[in-house]
C-alpha cells in the first residue's frame, strides 16, 4: 500500500516533528517513508500506543527489534534509525487482535529511552532524507530499470500476486516507487534496516537493485531445479513401462523371477521363522516384482530383505554346561571376581536342570581396568557361546538402538540387530560396555530409555526394530553391561539389570594376575620370551611396581609399566648382547621405570600424644593415615580444622570434640582446658581432598590422647563412625583396609561390632598377623587404645588462680 501523493516528495516529508515521541517496535517488519501498511499488534503496549495515537492523531515513532523473540525491549534491542508515523486506521479481527493502517513520514535517529510505561516513549532526532537531483539522468534511468526489474520478479514468483504489477505502474513518484518496492519485496528485515538506513536515496535505489538482482537469480535457480526433477521423473516413468513390459516378456517365457529373489526365496527355504514371518517375507518379497531394478526403492527393499534373511531367526548354538570345566575356563582367564564368576555358574546349572531359562541381565560395576570387558570373552568361551560387544559410551541417538525407519534414505536397523546378525546365532554373550555414559534426553531421542526394552526378560523376547517392523527374540541373549558410575544410569533401567559389584584388586590379588597373565603376555609382546634371554620378576619387584609405580583399582596401568620395564630391557640387550637380566629385584626397577612417583605410608609409633592412625578406603585401594591434634594457649573454645576435609568429616570431628567435652570427667580432663587451650586437628597430606564418617573414632581418641597426654596402644590403627552420644557405627571398605594395615606394620585394628559380618567373608590368608577389637561406643576405644603411660615431655594444663578466679 502506498500513500496517494501527487505534489513533491519533500512536502510529504516536512511534517512536524517532535524530538519526544512514543515508540512502536515492529518484529520482522521495517517501515519506509511515504508507505501505508498494516500491523498486527500484539502486545499491550503496543496496543494502547496505537489506540491513543488514533484518538489524539499523535505522530509517534516506527523502529524494527533486533531480536524479534524480546517481548519488552529495551534501547539496545532496537535499530536506531526509524520513520515518523501516524495511525490512520484500526481494525478489531474476529480472533481479538488488532491490526493498525499505519503511513510512515521522514526518518529520526533513536539515541535515548525515557519512558517504558504505558508504552516506550524516546528523544529522537530528525534526519533528512538527501533525495537526487530532478536533472540526474542516472537516477531516473535506474529507476526505470528497477521498474522493470520488478515486473520480472513478479512474473517469476509465486508469492506475489499480478496485481502488484498495477500498484508500480500506477504510482508516479520515483522515490514512493523505491520505498514501496523495499517495503513489500521479500527481503529479510536486517537488510530491510540496511536500506532503511542508507546515506541517500540514490544508494538506497543501488542497494535494493543488488537485492533484488539476487531474488531473480534465486527464481531463475528454482525454475530450472524444477524443469529437470520434472524431465527426472518422465525418464523414471518411461523406464518403469520399458521394465513392466520386458518382465511380461520374461513371464511368457518362462523367467519372470530376477536372480536376486530367486537367491533370497533359497535362502529363506532353510530359515527357522514362524509361519506368519515366512508369509511376510514372501509379500515382501513380490514387491520386487513391482519395482524398476534400476530405481532407488528396488535397492532399499532388496537390502531390507537381505537384512531379514541375513538374521539368524530361531538358530541358537549348543551350551557347553559342564560347570567344572566353566570353572577351569573362568579362573584361568580372570583372577578373583569370584562374584561374577559364581553367578554365571549359577546360571549355567539352573539352564541344565530346566533345559530352557531366560538369560539374566547383568551389569558388572566398578573402576576402570579391573576386566570387566574381557570378563565377557570368557563367560562366552566358558558357554561355548559367540561373542558380541557394543560401546555405548558417547551414544546420543535412539535409532542407534532401535534401527531407523525404512522411509529415510540410508536406513538400517539398529545396533543390537546387527550385532545379533554379525555373531550368526540367536544367543551369543552380548556386551554393552559403558552403558553408564549414553547421553539422555536429545534432540535425537533418549537413548537410554530406549534401552529399556531390550534390557526387561519380560519383554525382549519381541524386541521392535524400526527397520525390521517386526519383533525379534531377544530373551536368549546372555546380556552383560559395564559401568563405572551407576549414579549416571537412569533409575528404570537400572531396575532391569542385576548390579554385581566388581571391586578394584588388592595388592595381592595384582601380584597374581602380573604373574599369570601380564608377564606373560608382556614377555611375548615384547619379543623377550624366550628361554635364553627372558627377565623374571621376583615377587618384591612386583609388589615395588604396584606399591610405588601405580596407584589404581585395576591393572591397566600396571601391565603398561611391564611393557615399560621389558622394553628397556630389550633395549639394553639390543645394545649388550652380553647384559643379562635373568632376575629383577627392586634394586634394578629404578634404573628401568625411573624415580617412584608413589609412596605407602608405615606405622610412626606411639611416642606423640594425639598421634592416632586410622584406616581409608579409596579407590585405588586401603590407606593408612595419622590423625594429629595440637594444643596451644588461648581463649579457648576454638577448634581448627586442616588436611583439605570435606563436610562429612568436619562434622565428625565436632562430633568427637562435643563427646570428650562431654565426658571429660571420665577422662579425668580438668573442664577448664576448654577455656584456655585452643585445639587443633590436622590430617596430613593436606592436597588430598579427604571426606567420609569412618575416622570418627580416630579423632575421637586422638583428641582424647591429646587433652590426656596418654600414649596410644603401639601398632594399633581403627575404622568406625560416632554418634553425638558415642555409639559406633559400621563402615565399608574393611578387606581394603585391613589390607593397608597390614602393609603398614599394624598388628590391632579397632572396628564396629558389626563390621564382624565382613570379616568372615575375606579369605584367612588377609587376615593373617591382625587382631581385631570389636567395639559397640567410643568408650570401648578407649579403654583399648588408650594407655596409662603418659608420654615425654607432657604439657602442663596447670591453670593459674587469678585465671580460675576470673573465670
Amino acid at each position: 500500500m502506498i500513500a496517494d501523493i501527487d505534489g513533491d516528495f519533500n512536502d510529504f516529508l516536512n511534517v512536524h516533528t517532535p524530538s519526544q515521541v512514543p515508540i512502536l517496535a515492529l518484529r520482522n517488519m521495517v517501515l519506509f517513508p511515504g508507505v501505508v501498511t498494516p500491523v498486527l499488534i500484539g502486545r499491550q503496549t503496543s496496543k494502547a500506543l496505537v489506540e491513543k495515537a488514533e484518538r489524539k492523531g499523535l505522530i509517534f515513532g516506527v523502529v524494527a527489534q533486533r531480536d524479534p523473540e524480546i517481548d519488552s525491549p529495551v534501547l539496545e534491542d532496537l535499530y536506531p534509525v526509524g520513520v515518523y508515523a501516524k495511525v490512520m486506521k484500526i481494525l478489531s479481527l474476529p480472533n481479538g487482535n488488532v491490526t493498525a493502517i499505519i503511513q510512515g513520514f521522514g526518518r529520526f535517529e533513536l539515541y535515548e529511552i525515557t519512558k517504558t510505561s504505558p508504552y516506550l516513549e524516546g528523544n529522537v532526532t530528525p534526519i533528512a532524507e538527501v533525495q537526487p537531483e530532478k536533472k540526474d539522468r542516472e537516477f531516473k534511468t535506474a529507476i526505470g530499470d528497477l521498474r522493470d526489474m520488478v515486473n520480472k520478479y513478479i512474473s517469476m514468483s509465486d508469492e506475489i500476486p499480478d496485481e502488484a504489477n498495477f500498484a508500480i505502474k500506477n504510482i508516479s513518484n520515483d522515490v514512493m516507487v523505491l520505498n514501496f518496492v523495499c517495503t513489500n519485496l521479500p527481503f529479510n528485515y536486517k537488510e530491510k534496516q540496511a536500506l532503511l538506513e542508507a546515506s541517500s536515496v540514490k544508494e538506497r535505489l543501488f542497494m535494493t537493485m543488488k537485492l533484488l538482482n539476487r531474488e531473480i537469480n534465486l527464481q531463475n535457480l528454482k525454475a530450472e531445479i524444477r524443469n529437470k526433477t520434472r524431465e527426472d521423473i518422465d525418464e523414471q516413468q518411461r523406464n518403469y513401462f520399458l521394465q513392466q513390459q520386458i518382465k511380461n516378456l520374461q513371464a511368457e517365457m518362462g523367467n519372470g523371477e530376477s536372480p536376486e529373489k530367486r537367491e533370497l526365496l533359497r535362502k529363506a527355504r532353510y530359515k527357522l521363522w514362524s509361519l506368519e514371518m515366512g508369509r511376510l517375507f514372501r509379500k515382501e518379497c513380490d514387491k520386487l516384482d513391482n519395482l524398476n531394478p534400476q530405481s532407488p526403492e528396488y535397492n532399499v527393499q532388496l537390502t531390507y530383505l537381505q537384512t531379514l534373511v541375513n538374521l539368524p531367526w530361531g538358530e541358537y548354538t549348543e551350551d557347553d554346561l559342564d560347570l567344572k570345566r566353566a570353572q577351569k575356563i573362568l579362573d584361568k582367564e580372570h583372577y578373583g571376581m569370584e562374584k561374577v564368576k559364581e553367578r554365571i555358574l549359577e546360571y549355567m546349572a539352573v539352564l541344565a536342570l530346566r533345559g530352557d531359562l531366560k538369560s539374566p541381565i547383568l551389569c558388572l560395576y566398578g573402576p576402570p581396568g579391573v576386566g570387566k570387558t574381557s570378563l565377557g570373552k570368557s563367560i562366552a568361551s566358558a558357554m561355548k557361546r559367540k561373542y558380541v560387544r557394543v560401546s555405548l559410551g558417547g551414544l546420543h541417538d535412539e535409532a542407534e538402538i532401535r534401527g531407523h525407519r525404512r522411509t529415510y534414505i540410508g536406513a538400517m536397523p539398529g545396533r543390537i540387530i546387527k550385532s545379533i546378525q554379525k555373531a550368526g546365532s540367536s544367543n551369543p554373550v552380548f556386551i554393552l560396555d559403558e552403558i553408564d555414559k549414553v547421553t539422555q534426553n536429545t534432540h535425537n531421542g533418549d537413548p537410554a530409555s530406549a534401552m529399556l526394552e531390550v534390557l526387561d526378560p519380560e519383554q525382549n523376547n519381541a524386541f521392535h526394530d524400526n527397520y525390521l517392523d517386526v519383533d525379534y527374540d531377544l530373551s536368549k541373549v546372555l546380556f552383560i553391561a559395564t559401568a563405572n558410575n551407576l549414579s549416571t544410569i537412569p533409575r528404570p533401567l537400572l531396575d532391569r539389570m542385576e548390579i554385581i559389584d566388581v571391586s578394584g584388586y588388592i595388592t595381592e590379588e595384582k601380584i597374581e594376575i602380573v604373574k599369570r597373565h601380564l608377564i606373560p603376555r608382556e614377555l611375548e609382546n615384547t619379543g623377550l620370551n624366550i628361554p635364553e634371554i627372558k627377565p623374571r620378576f621376583n615377587k618384591a619387584a612386583i609388589e615395588m611396581i604396584i606399591e610405588r609405580y601405580t596407584r589404581e583399582s585395576g591393572v591397566r596401568q600396571l601391565e603398561k609399566q611391564i611393557n615399560k620395564a621389558l622394553r628397556k630391557i630389550a633395549f639394553k640387550l639390543q645394545i649388550d648382547k652380553e647384559m643379562e637380566y635373568n632376575k629383577i629385584t627392586p634394586n634394578e626397577l629404578e634404573d628401568l621405570l625411573g624415580k617412584p612417583p608413589f609412596y605407602r605410608d608405615i606405622y610412626q609409633g606411639n611416642d606423640y600424644a594425639g598421634v592416632v592412625t586410622g584406616l581409608a578406603w579409596t579407590s585405588v585401594g586401603g590407606e593408612i593415615l595419622f590423625i594429629e591434634t595440637s594444643l596451644s594457649k588461648g581463649k579457648g573454645s576454638k577448634l581448627t580444622l586442616t588436611g583439605n576435609l570435606g563436610d562429612v568429616m568436619k562434622e565428625s570431628a565436632i562430633l568427637a570434640l562435643e563427646y570428650v567435652k562431654a565426658h571429660a570427667e571420665t577422662l579425668h580432663i580438668d573442664y577448664r582446658i576448654f577455656d584456655n587451650w585452643n585445639i587443633h586437628i590436622h590430617v596430613p597430606e593436606g592436597a588430598t581432598p579427604k571426606d567420609g564418617p569412618s575416622a570418627g573414632i580416630t579423632i575421637a581418641t586422638s583428641i582424647a590422647s591429646a587433652l590426656t597426654q596418654r600414649k596410644v596402644r603401639k601398632n594399633t590403627a581403627m575404622t568406625g563412625e560416632i554418634t553425638l552420644r558415642g555409639k559406633v557405627l559400621p563402615v565399608g571398605g574393611i578387606k581394603e583396609k585391613i589390607l593397608a594395615a597390614k602393609r603398614a606394620g599394624i598388628t590391632d585394628i579397632v572396628m564396629c561390632q558389626e563390621n564382624e559380618k565382613d570379616i568372615l567373608e575375606i579369605p584367612d590368608i588377609y587376615l593373617k598377623g591382625v587382631n581385631f577389637h570389636y567395639v559397640e561406643n567410643v568408650q570401648d576405644v578407649w579403654d583399648f587404645a588408650l594407655t596409662d603411660e603418659i608420654v615425654k615431655a607432657p604439657l602442663d594444663f596447670t591453670i593459674p588462680e587469678e585465671n580460675d578466679k576470673k573465670k
